[in-house]
């Protein structure tokens, strides 16, 4: 797969200058009317909260048993609403146990405990319906936020069933009719929830071609399966999907799971996987007619909004509520320090509660300013922050350096921001939303509520993206609340401003880095510790006989969680700024600098490849006055990657201007190349953000830049011109590809501009001093 992006008109990355690349592919999530169909039984049973799962688990308090190898940062809004005598009289009677009981905190990182939850175990006919007119309908708990799992699961499935990607439709995100596949994150729908619908669907082709066999008195091996039947040539006899799978008899096998002796389509025998292929709503983003969750209407439907801290996090003292209660229709909302309003027009909220910010009143808070925050994180680091274990063979080596990096908070900034429509029924919570973590939000409601996993009904509609920003609910519980009190359905739309002061950041960190050289330019200990952020991807990947890292928990002042490629984003910004460094002081070209120390054959293969794309070797030759190249690799979520920027330096403003880039890529085999191709641009045009320009300023509590004007993400002018390149090993088990590839390009850019300038910026963005 190859891309090369000249003209800045066909640049690609995002819509208009938000310009985010998991949201260029974004699908539709169903029917609203029709998809309340079934339930799921409740993974947490009748009980709200599960003492001992609580303790052992505290994720399982919302459902939210997540299936991946590598830390994930998620931290709910606890919500406190009161609960009058009647509702406790009905939970008490349902034989709701409630008891006060500690739950840990979770904003904690937790490794995985298993459970298969990138694609449940669940009976074949709850993942794949055909109907009578041969479309076949796939099921699945994952969620399109713009990242192409609608596509890529639908493809999956077809090419294992043996029918037109076209005949597929997928149902995503439905908590009560779709299997719990865990939340989408960590670029595990590729790794984990593929294989599962591939083996879904192979499995129930083989199970109806076996009763073909068994009904005509022919070998299985004899029948072709195309375009949704089963052939066989000699008798002439067909017999379509459909009505195969209606037999009493073999219903009960499609009542089980897939078994493990299932045999899925090799790779050089794929039809449809491989190919590239758009999304199936393509069309309807184009034209308007797609539905996101801001596009939902209910019969009856207001409009909400809820009270914000001008600082950030601020207790509510005191309101008056008099203002808008005398406003015709509008209906004030308070529960503890819970307020909000609900007017028939969305204009009437906002000037409802725009009336009550005026009476309130807030206590003040105490929290450093951001130009405070590496000091902060560091002296807050819980148990002080570890010594280097190699300090005394780094006294000894022919050199040794030492520095610290750091970046700040930085937020998501979706297209859509949060988005929920809640509906009350009978006693029972429908939700549309767009998330992330379907089953965990249906968790959140659960308990912020005190209902049965039956009661409450989340609909994950695609949505105007996420990067690991919409894993919580908040947005939803806030809806529902808001519904309760007015009996009717309510929106809840989040304002850009809210979006960006009051959601949660990727962490800031402090990063420390140590290490020595002999006298050939070999590394002989390295040390990594990161303060705040998290290990992803903190280990180095060189080959280093002494080598080690931490990680340590800090007191953040900001709410953060998970983001684009989690906390690898800064230790790869760390790392490979360092081996730059190391390079320099080793009088080596980076290039040869990193391959003398690199054994990893697929990170060595991504990097050259990169190196020669680029055409590195006469680049880094090449002397011009305020230019500069640099060069990145890095390893993640099992996808290698390797990144080469060009750079051009505008000192009287004091800009870092980016003029090339070059990315080579390995996920192993490539299932939708298109797809993919967006995913890499995407990647690093997002990436791009933190480098020139993206950090959360704040001061006294304020964040100050808390909208679009202040806070400047990517515009067409900064995008470069931009090559991709994917490996394609198809030798190899597939890697997902949305995160990854946002690694490489903050250090490649940063070494560019210390090529350029001779100076070494160790923060997050690279402010250039103007001349």
């Amino acid at each position: 797969m190859e891309s090369r992006h000249r003209d800045k008109e066909r640049r690609r990355g995002g819509d208009r200058n938000l310009a985010r690349g998991g949201d260029k592919e974004r699908g539709r999530g169903g029917d609203k009317e029709t998809r309340r169909q079934g339930d799921a039984a409740s993974n947490l049973g009748p009980n709200v909260m599960l003492l001992s799962e609580s303790i052992r688990d505290p994720q399982s308090a919302i459902g939210n048993s997540i299936d991946v190898d590598y830390d994930e940062l998620i931290e709910p809004v606890r919500f406190n609403f009161a609960l009058d005598r009647r509702g406790f009289v009905q939970m008490l009677g349902a034989g709701v146990l409630v008891t006060a009981i500690g739950v840990p905190a979770f904003g904690q990182r937790r490794r995985n405990g298993g459970g298969g939850r990138g694609g449940a175990p669940v009976p074949l006919s709850a993942r794949i319906h055909f109907a009578d007119d041969g479309t076949i309908t796939v099921l699945s708990g994952k969620v399109d936020a713009g990242q192409g799992a609608r596509c890529e699961l639908a493809l999956a499935a077809a090419e294992e069933l043996r029918v037109p990607y076209e005949r597929v439709k997928m149902m995503l995100g439905d908590t009560s009719v779709c299997p719990d596949d865990g939340l989408t994150a960590g670029s595990l729908t590729t790794p984990r929830t593929v294989p599962v619908i591939r083996q879904a669907a192979a499995a129930i082709r083989q199970l109806l071609t076996d009763q073909a066999a068994k009904k005509w008195s022919v070998d299985a091996a004899s029948i072709e399966s195309k375009e949704g039947k089963l052939v066989h040539k000699a008798s002439g006899k067909e017999a379509a999907y459909v009505e195969l799978a209606k037999d009493e008899e073999l219903a009960k096998r499609l009542a089980e799971p897939a078994g493990a002796h299932v045999v899925l389509t090799p790779v050089a025998e794929w039809k449809t996987l491989g190919k590239p292929h758009v999304s199936p709503t393509a069309r309807d983003k184009v034209t308007g007619k797609h539905e996101y969750p801001s596009d939902l209407r209910r019969p009856g439907m207001m409009y909400g909004r809820v009270l914000r801290s001008p600082k950030y996090q601020a207790k509510l003292l005191e309101v008056d509520l008099a203002a808008v209660k005398a406003m015709k229709d509008v209906i004030p909302v308070r529960d503890g320090e819970f307020v909000g309003v609900v007017a028939p027009t969305a204009y009437g909220a906002k000037l409802a509660i725009e009336a009550i910010a005026k009476t309130a009143k807030w206590a003040d808070v105490d929290m450093p300013s951001s130009d405070e925050l590496p000091e902060y994180l560091r002296k807050n680091a819980e148990g002080g922050v570890p010594k280097n274990p190699f300090a005394d063979d780094a006294a000894k080596a022919a050199k040794a350096l030492k520095a610290t990096y750091f970046i700040p908070y930085v937020q998501h900034v979706p297209l859509e921001p949060r988005t929920a429509l809640a509906e009350w029924a009978d006693g029972k919570l429908t939700v549309w939303t767009g998330t992330q973590n379907p089953f965990g939000n249906r968790g959140e409601l659960m308990q912020a509520f005190r209902l049965k996993g039956d009661a409450v009904h989340v609909i994950a509609h695609d949505f105007g993206g996420g990067y690991g920003g919409k894993h919580t609910g908040e947005a939803a519980v806030e809806a529902a609340r808001l519904a309760q009190t007015a009996k009717k359905p309510v929106m809840l739309r989040w304002t850009r401003e809210e979006e960006c002061v009051n959601a949660y950041f990727r962490p800031a960190a402090v990063m420390d880095l140590e290490a020595s050289l002999d006298d050939q330019g070999r590394i002989t200990s390295w040390w990594h510790v990161n303060i705040n952020a998290g290990g992803n991807s903190i280990e180095s990947p060189y080959d280093i006989a002494n080598k080690k890292s931490a990680t340590v928990s800090s007191r953040p002042p900001l709410r953060h969680g998970s983001y684009r490629a989690l906390a690898s984003t800064g230790n790869a910004f760390g790392r490979e700024s360092f081996m730059d460094e190391l390079a320099a002081a080793a009088k080596m070209d980076p290039l040869a600098f990193r391959l003398a120390n690199l054994k990893e054959p697929r990170l060595r293969a991504v990097l050259e490849d990169a190196a020669k794309r680029f055409d590195w070797e006469k680049r880094a030759k090449e002397k011009k006055p305020n230019h500069g190249v640099g060069l990145a690799c890095s390893t993640d979520k099992g996808g290698f990657v390797a990144c080469c920027a060009e750079v051009e330096i505008d000192r009287e403003r004091g800009l870092v201007r980016v003029l090339h880039v070059t990315e080579s890529f390995d996920c192993g085999p490539v299932l939708n190349p298109e797809n993919l191709r967006n995913q890499m641009e995407g990647a690093i045009i997002m990436g791009l953000g933190p480098v020139l320009r993206e950090e959360v300023v704040f001061s006294k509590g304020e964040i100050t830049n808390g909208n679009l004007r202040e806070y400047r993400v990517p515009k067409l002018k900064d995008v470069p011109t931009i090559e991709t390149y994917a490996m394609n090993r198809t030798d190899l088990e597939p890697a997902g590809a949305g995160e990854t590839p946002i690694i490489a390009i903050a250090p490649a850019v940063a070494n560019a501009v210390f090529a350029a300038t001779g100076e070494r910026l160790r923060s997050l963005p690279l402010k250039i001093a103007k001349a």
